[in-house]
């Protein structure tokens, strides 16, 4: 019923890791996700809820970022540090599924580490800056360094979701904007800055294994267009949705199916 989820924390080196685990497949994926105002702790069964799809045909690990990050930690790092969970593990090679920051650390995995990557599904993510994410970044550590984080969270919910998302579920912003409170504020700082640090663009051709980009045409965190970019780059399987934004990956009901349907070929 619970779709065997747990958490653990990986001691790695110099550092640790929260990985959330579920599912009771023979294969694996490995699942990144974006930039969050609080961590993976606790979350479990709710990740393991909404992503409930791929648990009869994997096991699925989902990796916070480390524990100690420094301040001018890249993307390329980022993607480093799941790679060097997946080898501590033993996971020899997986389907990856990176949403946002999360599809950005997965390009990087793809590039770098190419040995351990069987598909890969890069979801409203980008491949080099753009004039919307600087714009997000930029108001979002302002607020965030401000402690405004009434207004922090309502832009987050503009530029992620539909207006007619945000108008349906506008009665529970008071209780986001009580949960939403970043629980670090200088490691949230530090892991927006990071956004801003992805330039996969020209390096994309060595991406060797087969790719899915979705994503949707009114984004205003990555920009519509992004995906487009990084799908025409490799010549690959694409998938946009003309109505929606950002936060595809929630509204659409049927985004997961289209993500499950292109592991499965």
């Amino acid at each position: 019923m619970f779709w065997n989820a747990k958490e653990q924390v990986l001691n790695i080196q110099d550092t640790q890791m929260n990985c959330i685990t579920f599912g009771n497949g023979e294969k694996s994926l490995i699942m990144i996700q974006g930039l969050s105002t609080r961590s993976t702790k606790g979350a479990s069964l709710s990740l393991a809820y909404m992503y409930r799809i791929f648990a009869r045909d994997y096991k699925v690990y989902l990796f916070d970022r480390r524990e100690n990050i420094g301040e001018d930690i890249t993307i390329r790092e980022l993607a480093s540090d799941i790679a060097m969970a997946m080898d501590f593990l033993g996971i020899q090679s997986a389907d990856i599924f990176g949403v946002s920051q999360g599809g950005m650390i997965a390009q990087y995995l793809a590039i770098d580490r190419p040995d351990l990557v069987n598909k890969l599904v890069l979801a409203v993510t980008l491949s080099k800056n753009n004039e919307t994410i600087e714009t997000a970044i930029s108001d979002w550590i302002r607020m965030t360094e401000q402690n405004d984080i009434k207004n922090l969270v309502k832009d987050m919910a503009e530029k992620m979701y539909t207006d007619s998302y945000v108008k349906k579920y506008k009665f529970i912003m008071p209780l986001l904007t009580i949960l939403q409170k970043p629980k670090d504020v200088p490691r949230f700082i530090t892991l927006a800055k990071a956004n801003l640090t992805c330039n996969s663009y020209d390096e994309l051709e060595k991406i060797q294994c087969p790719v899915f980009v979705i994503g949707g045409l009114q984004d205003k965190v990555t920009g519509g267009e992004a995906s487009i970019e990084i799908a025409e780059k490799l010549g690959c399987k694409c998938f946009i949705y003309d109505d929606l934004g950002h936060a595809a990956y929630e509204e659409a009901k049927d985004f997961n199916q289209r993500v499950y349907d292109f592991f499965m070929i």
